[in-house]
Order: structure tokens, then sequence, then C-alpha cells
């Protein structure tokens, strides 16, 4: 599959907890910012979703929502492999997480996050955190897919 062939999502919530993935949907909903969402339960389809089993690109979300504590493969992994391909490395990156330890920030940001929000505990200022990020995300921030000869190019390049 090409880069041409690479199917366009606006969104990718990467989250395990339901009522966490309904609020998020929920407040996106409520924004008009859901409209081309796809939810994965863990880290294993997050990656099967966007790499495949063949390892080649196959969905190019706008931004990812990425929870760090999810089974099978954690967030932190999804975020590594994410930001080491050429492919992909430039899709946003936003860990939504409730997790407020320092090595999990540390190393989120460390790994090429481009945000890191720990969840609110009440549903309007979820909402709202949600709602905010995905509007900044989606029609606010210029963003440009990198072209399959671009990131060729870049593999190929010793300077970069």
């Amino acid at each position: 599959m090409t880069m041409s062939e690479v199917k366009q999502v606006d969104i990718l919530l990467a989250e395990d907890n339901s009522r966490d993935a309904e609020l998020t949907i929920c407040a996106l909903k409520q924004h008009n910012l859901a409209n081309n969402l796809i939810r994965v339960k863990d880290g294993a389809e997050a990656l099967d979703l966007i790499f495949g089993r063949n390892g080649q690109v196959r969905h190019q979300p706008k931004v990812i929502l990425l929870d760090l504590k999810m089974p099978k493969v954690d967030g932190l992994e999804v975020l590594r492999q994410i930001k080491s391909d050429p492919n992909t490395k430039s899709i946003p990156v936003v860990v939504l997480t409730s997790s407020q330890q320092t090595n999990d920030f540390v190393e989120s940001y460390m790994l090429g996050a481009n945000s890191y929000i720990v969840k609110p505990v009440s549903f309007e200022n979820f909402s709202k955190a949600v709602a905010d990020l995905g509007h900044y995300w989606l029609n606010l921030n210029q963003y440009s897919q990198p072209s399959a000869s671009a990131a060729s190019d870049s593999e190929s390049d010793p300077a970069n």
C-alpha cells in the first residue's frame, strides 16, 4: 500500500477503559469532531490499525489520543513505534491518561509525544479538555502528511 492508498482517519482513540472512551467520544461528538474517529481497546489493536500485519502504514490519523496503561501493548510502546517510523513520526500523539507519574510524563515527551494531558475527574472538565484538544488538533493545527518519497528520502539521506 502506498502513502496515497493510506486510509485517512481524523482521530484514533486508543483507550481500554470503556467509560473514558465513551466520555471522550461524547465530548468530541458534542463539538462535531468525531465524524471520522476509530477507537481501539489496546495497544496491539492501535499498532495493527496503523501499521497492519505486514508493517506497512494502513491508516494515517490526523491525531492520536493515546492512553498509556493499556493491555497487550502499553501506550509508551505504541508511541515508541509510531515516532520511530519515518512514515508515522509526524502524526501528532496526545497522551490522554490518568497517570500522573513523573516517569510516564518524562518518557512520553522523550519518545516524541506532542502533548500530555491528565484526564480530569469531573465530566465537565473532561469534556472541555477533550473538545479543546480535538478542536486544536483537527481545526487549528496545520498538519501535512509526509509523502512516500519524502519518507524514503529521509531514510536514505545520511544527514537525517
